[in-house]
């Protein structure tokens, strides 16, 4: 006989598994609505660029009731949304830089987030600004200043003290219990702050493109535009080579920085940011990240952001990026270089470049508003912008992740607008992603916190797999957390069609080369396995 307590993880995992049915992305999914739209079916709404704004795009108009084809030529957060701090900020620095507007957006759309549409990939998370000899009276005063005026951005947010707990002040002692890595000579104390981390970006987007299918979007990745009109795309199957077109009353482009690539007269400015990736043992244990000032800079820091699987990223840099747009940014050994000799400023433990075992940079899409495109990509507004062109493709760019909900709804309200289509307003402040619940409810989740914390109610079931199939519990790779059965799930559920998909997006194993090269062979027999069904 079952105990009850296996017999709750049952159900539980059998009402997530029905439940997942619904907004499943899989390679058959993917034949089937791709033959739909080559038959000539008509979809009100085409979204190009699969990233998180795109996604959200493609939900907004889903959830309004409106027909949805959106593609990507790669896959889901291919570009610059799996490249981000996996931070949902609460807008502090623009802030201090004046941007009011954008302040109180990201406030308003982070507790959107954390407290009904993502909390278990959203969850609070403490920072340290060490006060170090680096850092004058005036710094500190002008600092904690700001974290006042962040928490007063919460309150206007109306996030609840619960959610997100006040900033207070430390004394040196409580500043080394939160990073004992800190040098303790000339040590003050520190300013502890409160911020939103996410579990993972890219599983963010793989949340929102699912609660897309879920509303019968069509979600299609490895699909390119070849050419865009404001009636539709001609688009290329990357995996067949075959082509046809999609016809659609209205065509909104969410390509981040390849978006000028597709539609005429968006000018950009791509801004590079570099993240290092860390072992986490030789900053010892992290219960906090740390915000770095960066020497010179009176609001800007390198942050260390430990990550609970071993890792630890650091970063990140703010540079201009001229030239051709690369699928996937290089990162310079200056930007290496730049964020060693920041994290060195304050910490007692040397981290040198042998320490370095991953690094990734992302390209954030910025509007070039300049009269000559000249300046510092640093003190461009990261306000979004929508821009219909002449035959009426809406373009959304700027912005940045945390605002990616409010980006996709004024996209979706301009391509309404422009062509006169039928829709309800948007829903998506409440509608929630898929595996989101009550704190209480995920609490109660019969699986591992970790997987609640990346799967949500959806948890119990990828714990099944593994229950069902001893096997299937084993890490992927040793000493990180990441098991085979979330590979096999991430090929049924998530719309992983290759190895690049499971390493490098749905698990981020693929950070650390050297981990990736080991994974690679459990990636291909979790593919073999959905191919033998």
């Amino acid at each position: 006989m079952s105990s009850p307590a296996s017999s709750a993880s049952a159900s539980s995992a059998s009402s997530a598994s029905s439940a997942s049915s619904a907004s499943s992305l899989s390679a058959a999914r993917r034949v089937r609505e791709l033959a739909e739209l080559a038959d000539g079916a008509v979809v009100d709404v085409l979204v190009v660029g699969l990233g998180a704004t795109g996604a959200g795009a493609a939900l907004d108009a889903a959830s309004r009731g409106l027909s949805v084809a959106a593609v990507d030529a790669h896959d889901l957060a291919f570009g610059t949304s799996r490249w981000s701090s996996k931070l949902i900020h609460g807008g502090l620095r623009y802030l201090a830089s004046g941007q009011l507007d954008v302040a109180h957006e990201s406030a308003v759309e982070r507790g959107v987030l954390m407290e009904r549409t993502a909390p278990h990939l959203v969850r609070a998370q403490p920072f340290v600004l060490p006060l170090t000899p680096l850092v004058s009276r005036g710094q500190a005063a002008l600092a904690w200043t700001g974290f006042r005026a962040g928490d007063a951005l919460r309150l206007a947010a109306r996030t609840s003290r619960a959610t997100l707990p006040a900033p207070r002040r430390l004394s040196a002692v409580e500043t080394r219990h939160f990073a004992p890595a800190l040098r303790p000579s000339g040590l003050r104390g520190g300013l502890l702050s409160w911020d939103g981390q996410l579990t993972d970006d890219a599983r963010l987007v793989t949340a929102i493109a699912r609660t897309a299918a879920a509303h019968g979007a069509r979600v299609l990745t490895r699909v390119r535009v070849v050419a865009l009109t404001g009636s539709g795309a001609l688009i290329r199957d990357e995996l067949t080579g075959e082509e046809t077109e999609i016809r659609a009353r209205a065509v909104i482009n969410a390509a981040g920085v390849w978006a000028g690539g597709l539609v005429d007269g968006i000018r950009l400015r791509p801004s590079r940011g570099t993240h290092l990736v860390l072992r986490a043992e030789p900053l010892g244990e992290l219960p906090a990240g740390l915000h770095i000032p960066i020497p010179g800079e009176s609001n800007r820091f390198v942050l260390v952001l430990p990550q609970g699987d071993g890792r630890v990223y650091v970063g990140l840099t703010d540079e201009p990026v001229d030239g051709d747009i690369p699928d996937v940014p290089e990162v310079p050994e200056t930007d290496i270089g730049f964020l060693l000799d920041v994290l060195g400023s304050a910490l007692d433990t040397s981290v040198g470049r042998e320490d370095v075992v991953g690094a990734f940079a992302g390209l954030r899409p910025l509007l070039d508003t300049s009269a000559d495109g000249a300046g510092h990509t640093s003190d461009i507004s990261r306000k979004h912008a929508v821009l219909t062109s002449g035959d009426g493709v809406v373009t959304v760019v700027g912005g940045k992740l945390t605002t990616y909900r409010r980006m996709a709804q004024d996209a979706v309200d301009a391509a309404v607008s422009a062509r006169g289509l039928t829709a309800g307003p948007s829903r998506t402040t409440t509608l929630p992603l898929v595996g989101a619940a009550p704190a209480a409810e995920l609490t109660g989740l019969a699986a591992p916190r970790r997987l609640v914390r990346r799967y949500g109610t959806e948890a119990p079931a990828v714990h099944a797999l593994g229950a069902a199939e001893p096997a299937l519990r084993e890490s992927v790779v040793p000493g990180h957390p990441v098991t085979r059965a979330e590979l096999v799930w991430a090929v049924h559920h998530e719309g992983a069609l290759d190895a690049a998909d499971l390493l490098d997006r749905r698990s981020r194993i693929g950070l650390v080369p050297a981990d990736r090269e080991e994974a690679v062979k459990a990636a291909e027999e979790a593919l073999a396995r959905a191919v033998r069904g």
